[in-house]
């Protein structure tokens, strides 16, 4: 998904960025090879019974000499949500694996540009069928018409593993990457999937709950609804079914251009600020945390450490589902995401002559070269690869892509386990030894309804807000570490402990979500001159279903460097100006003892020194 189609790039991610000049294996290792374009219109069955007709329109990139005597590996891509096959960055992916010797066929999703049908989520019973088919159109078992000649035809000239079955990778960003699952779920004949900043669990990416996590992100009790970023998902989708309408008429019926269960959904997280259980069944049929089991295909999982909608703690859910099954799996976090679409320089460049130019770019093109083009000796990457933005390197046009990869940390395995624990003390402390805790508590009170933290403008951050994040006084509890006495490097997902006395909460909680208590944790990087950072302006909304009883609090993950004589802050805040609110005032007071103390506990790759 994305940000507004102002935003394009940030929201289709690196499947945006996929450019030309790709070298690999096999024919794959051909560079600036010509090619030809053919659009074409595919007719496919889809819905749970596959009997619901739908026309797909899509581009078929054929490098130039590939034929049925001497074909070639494919990649099939569609696009990210509100996009289509025609925007500039699908055309470059298509350009540039063509280019590299690859058949790509890009097709616009189901809903969007020319092709027909609703926009149902990337759930697999509709957008993970249509995709399967689309794999037949490599395979060449599915025949396609050709739209400026109006003549039907098949592709012959994809290389296959046996008949019927094409070499085929998938790579797309956010509702781009999210298909990938949806297919290889359901078709055992793609071979690689590089999914980018795309989610794990869809009702938490749209409503989090970061408390009463059951497995992964997906939890027990609702959570609470990212009103900015729901408005912006479903007013975009709406306004393509009006501009799609002449394509298919269907798209402006009823609920316009979603299925229909989608808007009473987006009404339900719009009114309620929860999900019920209608809109649960619906975002996590289309989620990858409930069918993880079935995806086999080798997966390149690349994250936005920037990325306020698809956070790390979702590739960390997919990852941990995969790798525990023995699917092949790597795991990157690159700099950018949604919430800032711009790579760090070098990362990956869209004016390169070619993505061996950039440190991502190599990644990608090695994982289709071992996977699809069937070059044993290409690499496949580290396990877990993750930008530091502290790190310097020669950022120059012509050095960058080589040295970007000095900012990058490498390692053999991925741990989020706690590494130092900081103890909440007094009113507003943390202190690095439980035998220095003072017994004492910080109260807040929140304001119904009413907004008061701001962390960001969702979708328009970094691009045409830059409001600084805020918390009004009275509305919120901080507990602040001593000053550093050497820099360390948070990577991963810290949590808090938080021991809480709320008695309205208490009472208001046996009514179910509406009534329970919700709190924002983050945390601040506090400057010696006072001056608070909250990176990439990430937070952890929790609706909290038993007050009475302590509660954990998964903070976001991030990558992330506290310079010595910095401090670290946890802020406990009543609201969030992004993000449903509670429904009712109420008083609210973390607590700490050294019998019961409240902790913040961080994944640290150093030691923390005061």
């Amino acid at each position: 998904m994305r940000r507004g189609r102002p935003a394009i790039i940030a929201a289709l991610g690196a499947a945006a960025l996929v450019l030309s000049g790709l070298a690999s294996a096999g024919r794959a290792q051909a560079t600036g090879v010509g090619y030809s374009l053919e659009h074409v219109h595919v007719d496919v069955m889809i819905g749970p019974n596959g009997d619901q007709p739908c026309g797909i329109t899509a581009d078929v990139y054929r490098p130039d000499g590939v034929s049925a005597a001497d074909p070639a590996p494919a990649i099939l891509t569609t696009n990210g949500f509100g996009g289509s096959k025609d925007d500039s960055n699908q055309a470059a992916i298509g350009k540039g694996f063509a280019q590299a010797g690859y058949v790509v066929l890009s097709y616009s999703g189901l809903g969007f540009g020319g092709s027909g049908c609703k926009i149902t989520l990337d759930d697999p019973d509709w957008d993970g069928r249509a995709g399967s088919q689309m794999v037949d159109v490599l395979a060449g078992t599915r025949s396609f018409t050709d739209e400026t000649t109006g003549q039907t035809g098949r592709i012959d000239y994809v290389a296959q593993n046996s008949p019927g079955d094409p070499r085929v990778g998938m790579i797309g960003g956010s509702y781009g990457g999210e298909i990938q699952y949806a297919v290889a779920m359901q078709d055992p004949r793609v071979d690689a999937l590089i999914p980018l900043i795309t989610w794990n669990d869809l009702s938490y990416s749209l409503a989090p709950n970061n408390t009463s996590l059951a497995h992964g992100v997906t939890y027990d009790t609702p959570g609470v609804a990212k009103k900015e970023w729901i408005d912006l998902f479903f007013g975009e989708g709406v306004v393509d079914g009006v501009q799609g309408a002449q394509v298919d008429p269907t798209r402006d019926v009823g609920c316009p251009n979603f299925t229909d269960q989608a808007c009473t959904s987006a009404a339900q997280l719009s009114t309620a600020g929860y999900p019920d259980d209608a809109t649960l069944a619906l975002a996590r049929h289309a989620s990858v945390a409930t069918y993880a089991d079935k995806v086999k295909a080798p997966t390149l999982l690349v994250q936005g450490e920037k990325d306020t909608l698809f956070n790390l703690q979702e590739a960390v859910s997919t990852f941990h589902a995969l790798r525990s099954q023995g699917t092949p799996v790597r795991m990157v976090w690159q700099s950018w995401g949604h919430s800032d679409g711009t790579p760090a320089p070098g990362e990956l460049d869209f004016n390169a002559a070619s993505l061996r130019d950039s440190y991502l770019g190599n990644r990608f093109l090695d994982w289709m070269n071992h996977y699809v083009a069937g070059d044993d000796s290409a690499p496949v990457g580290p396990l877990f690869s993750y930008f530091r933005d502290w790190v310097p390197y020669d950022t120059s046009p012509a050095k960058a892509g080589a040295a970007v990869a000095k900012a990058y940390a490498t390692s053999s395995t991925f741990s989020e386990q706690p590494t130092a624990t900081l103890y909440f003390s007094g009113s507003d402390a943390l202190t690095p030894s439980q035998d220095q805790i003072l017994a004492g508590s910080a109260s807040y009170a929140n304001a119904s309804e009413v907004p008061t933290s701001y962390s960001e403008t969702s979708g328009l951050e970094g691009n045409q807000v830059n409001n600084p994040p805020s918390d009004q006084p009275g509305t919120y509890a901080a507990f602040t570490s001593p000053p550093l006495a050497k820099s360390v490097a948070l990577v991963g997902s810290p949590h808090v402990t938080l021991h809480l006395q709320s008695p309205s909460a208490a009472l208001s909680q046996t009514a179910g979500p509406a009534g329970q208590l919700i709190l924002f944790a983050k945390i601040y990087d506090v400057a010696p001159d006072g001056t608070q950072t909250l990176k990439n302006r990430l937070i952890s909304p929790a609706r909290v279903a038993d007050v009475n009883r302590p509660v954990d609090v998964a903070l976001p993950g991030v990558v992330q460097q506290f310079p010595a004589g910095h401090r670290i802050r946890v802020v406990i805040a009543a609201s969030d100006a992004a993000y449903a609110d509670n429904a009712a005032p109420q008083t609210v007071t973390v607590t700490t003892s050294p019998q019961q103390p409240s902790t913040l506990r961080l994944p640290l790759t150093g030691a923390l020194k005061f």
